[in-house]
């Protein structure tokens, strides 16, 4: 059985490599097997260690076997019937539970792609010798850690525990679509060949199903960003320092499907779990009302919506944020309701592509999250792909918008009203609570902090570069004498050398 599904496997790598049967090592059912093409990126890519598990701890190599959360007895339900389905079932069934359409990829594209990763799987056992050191895998969706460790075993050969963990886990994630295909592909390959070939057409038309091409980038998105990790002990570059008063911060990398969440310390940042997520249908860079695309730029969390309050379609709840951000509006970007949130209970995951524009997670991922974040305090950054810098990179990039930000403290204590004014844009706004003021407001500002010191503090620096240059600064301020002060969150664009405040906000 072990030499018969090692042919198998060559025979996909075949299929994908040029689209059709070179010399068929011998017959297989029509269906069989041809499904895998989908997730091919999945099966032939998953070489020994080529995809860790998620919950790995740092050091050992072995795919985690977590059991799944306890309260799933209405889940269990399915093994018993799932274990006798016939490959013919299995297609089909995988056909109804298929995830919404996404963006549609073409015949030459995925044979392209698949290709590629075919030999990129040839040569991945030498290069992980060489591979820099990179951040271990953090933890992550149990249900996809799960995943990873079927992917593994069936790249070993170990077909049969494979089949294994993949049974336990459809059992208790039926709504897994990409899981059950998996699982599917699995039972396929147990069904001794038939006669019958595989035609090319049959193969086209599979190739070209857009449900099933949704499942193949899901799957190859997923063991993307599991092999290919942040660099140790680095951040994203829109990160240059955030204050301890958020315990968390997010960021979205969209070519990646990846969401990655933060824990913060007064020893900087540390990545703390990461998560699949779909973004928008039409893909990123939102600028209109209903152009379905998820917004890039730097948002905070406004607030937690209960799921009682909404419809199913949210699934665990929703987290808004505040896009249109002052940037935005200043770019003329319309739209709203741009939130992270859920799936529909009858639905695990969602596309890479498959929103109207929100940011999108399996329920049990969301519910971690929803523990974690801050209203108002916790960041998120959606970028279409995350640069990575060092702490000390970080804090050099910080330095020069620190100066400015010094300057600005101090020309407003010295009472120069016509020196603090050259820090602003003719065309500032201030919103403070319920009022939206102008450029006046600096007489009002000089006025109050004339001859006063101040201590800044609880510091934040978000720095968003996408043709233009701007920083998002937040800080609390005490003025001398009063035991209270206010927190600011400041809008800052570089013209030139010199860096102007656009928007400000008196968040308190």
């Amino acid at each position: 059985m072990a030499h018969s599904q090692g042919k198998r496997r060559r025979l996909v790598a075949d299929i994908v490599r040029h689209g059709r049967l070179q010399n068929p090592p011998f017959r297989l059912r029509s269906g069989n097997l041809l499904a895998a093409l989908m997730t091919a990126s999945a099966l032939m890519l998953a070489a020994p260690g080529a995809a860790l598990a998620s919950n790995n701890k740092p050091g050992t190599t072995k795919s985690s076997n977590a059991k799944a959360a306890s309260g799933s007895s209405s889940r269990s339900a399915a093994h018993g019937a799932g274990t006798r389905v016939s490959a013919r079932e299995a297609r089909e069934t995988k056909g109804g539970k298929a995830q919404a359409k996404g963006k549609k990829t073409s015949v030459a594209e995925n044979r392209k792609t698949a290709a590629s990763e075919a030999r990129t799987a040839s040569a991945a056992k030498p290069a992980r010798r060489s591979a820099p050191a990179a951040a271990s895998i953090q933890e992550a969706s149990n249900a996809e850690a799960r995943l990873i460790a079927v992917y593994e075993m069936f790249g070993r050969g170990q077909a049969r525990p494979a089949l294994a963990k993949a049974r336990d886990l459809v059992r208790d994630y039926p709504n897994f679509q990409l899981a059950q295909l998996v699982y599917g592909d699995l039972l396929a390959a147990q069904v001794p060949p038939s006669n019958a070939l595989p035609d090319t057409a049959s193969i086209a038309k599979m190739r070209g199903n857009p449900a099933m091409a949704d499942l193949h980038e899901e799957s190859r998105r997923r063991l993307q960003a599991l092999r290919e990790r942040p660099p140790a002990g680095t951040v994203p570059s829109q990160f240059l320092t955030l204050s301890t008063r958020s315990r968390y911060a997010i960021a979205v990398d969209a070519s990646r499907s990846r969401l990655y969440l933060f824990e913060n310390s007064d020893k900087g940042l540390k990545l703390a779990a990461d998560y699949y997520i779909s973004v928008g249908k039409s893909g990123t860079d939102k600028a209109t009302e209903g152009d379905a695309r998820t917004p890039l730029g730097v948002y905070y969390i406004t607030s937690s919506l209960d799921p009682k309050s909404l419809k199913d379609f949210y699934g665990a709840g929703a987290l808004p944020i505040n896009y249109p951000n002052p940037y935005d509006v200043r770019r003329g970007k319309t739209g709203g309701g741009i939130w992270l949130h859920g799936t529909p209970p009858q639905q695990f995951a969602r596309a890479p592509l498959a929103s109207d524009g929100c940011v999108v997670m399996a329920n049990p991922d969301l519910k971690q999250l929803l523990r974690k974040v801050q209203i108002g305090a916790t960041p998120v950054v959606t970028a279409r792909s995350l640069q990575w810098i060092s702490p000390p990179q970080a804090e050099k990039e910080a330095q020069s918008f620190t100066s400015a930000i010094t300057a600005w403290k101090d020309a407003r204590a010295s009472g120069n009203e016509a020196q603090l004014k050259k820090f602003y844009l003719p065309d500032f706004q201030r919103n403070n609570k319920k009022t939206t003021e102008g450029i006046s407001a600096l007489h009002d500002e000089v006025e109050y902090a004339q001859g006063k010191r101040v201590q800044f503090k609880d510091m934040s620096y978000l720095h968003w570069r996408d043709g233009d240059d701007t920083m998002v600064a937040t800080f609390g301020e005490v003025f001398e004498g009063e035991k209270s002060g206010r927190t600011r969150r400041q809008y800052w664009l570089r013209q030139g050398s010199e860096w102007k405040l656009f928007h400000e906000e008196i968040l308190g």
